[in-house]
């Protein structure tokens, strides 16, 4: 019997209903396309992705995913909404870009592409799961040894909850209400220790900060809010720690 999907149906059933406007930057992604090229900034400046071999875990609609296949690699995006799948598809399509789309779980591809990736990307995904701590061990397994792992989520603080809850779902009408549940926010603490457990090494923290009224996303040092976290996987000899 295969082992039951490490998904919530109601969070796909939320994130497909968008897809036929995933690609709208007025539309209700709009922080995600004001966010992606800083999220793309942050994955290269542990270097150039031009050859290298990148797997986006929640590609959802694509936009991170083409960014890095604009950028030189050679990309490959999963997510389990099929209908995101179905939309980045077509984007990459009539965008002339190249991108390996499939509808799998990071954990299904771990199974049979171990050790695979130079670069793993996994962005605003892991608050949305019932086990971000699988998904996790699944993209350190997916990383070759040496490779990077990018990682970005919310922190789980009052600020947090204000801000990206009550502000961006209520109040600015910025994401659809009920897009988070502030008790899957994660703390940088919880998520470097599954990484750990995982054999992954902590290279860098930044906090990514967001002014909606001039759409102006930024690199900063408060990671009270979003963060993004930069993982390896420690070559043969090298330790995790």
């Amino acid at each position: 019997m295969a082992e039951p999907l490490n998904a919530d149906p109601s969070e796909l059933a939320r994130f497909q209903s968008a897809a036929s406007r995933w690609w709208d930057p007025e539309g209700e992604m709009r922080p995600l396309h004001d966010l992606n090229p800083v999220r793309l900034r942050y994955v290269e400046r542990a270097g150039p992705l031009t050859g290298r071999s990148v797997l986006d875990v929640g590609c959802g609609g694509g936009l991170l995913s083409e960014a890095m296949a604009r950028a030189g690699a050679t990309v490959t995006g999963l997510d389990l909404a099929h209908e995101l799948i179905d939309v980045a598809r077509l984007h990459a399509i009539e965008g002339g870009v190249s991108v390996d789309y499939r509808v799998e779980s990071a954990e299904q591809h771990a199974a049979t592409h171990a050790g695979r990736y130079d670069t793993v990307t996994c962005m605003e995904m892991l608050e949305h799961v019932p086990d971000p701590a699988s998904v996790v061990e699944a993209l350190a397994n997916l990383a070759r040894p040496g490779g990077d792992v990018f990682v970005s989520t919310l922190n789980r603080t009052p600020r947090a909850y204000l801000l990206a809850v009550l502000g961006a779902e209520y109040v600015l009408r910025l994401l659809p209400a009920g897009t988070h549940s502030y008790e899957r926010f994660i703390r940088p603490s919880e998520l470097v220790d599954w990484a750990r457990r995982a054999g992954l090494a902590m290279v860098d923290i930044a906090g990514l900060e967001y002014d909606p009224f001039g759409r102006v996303a930024r690199l900063s040092t408060d990671a009270r809010v979003n963060y993004l976290l930069h993982l390896r996987r420690p070559a043969a000899g090298e330790s995790p720690c």
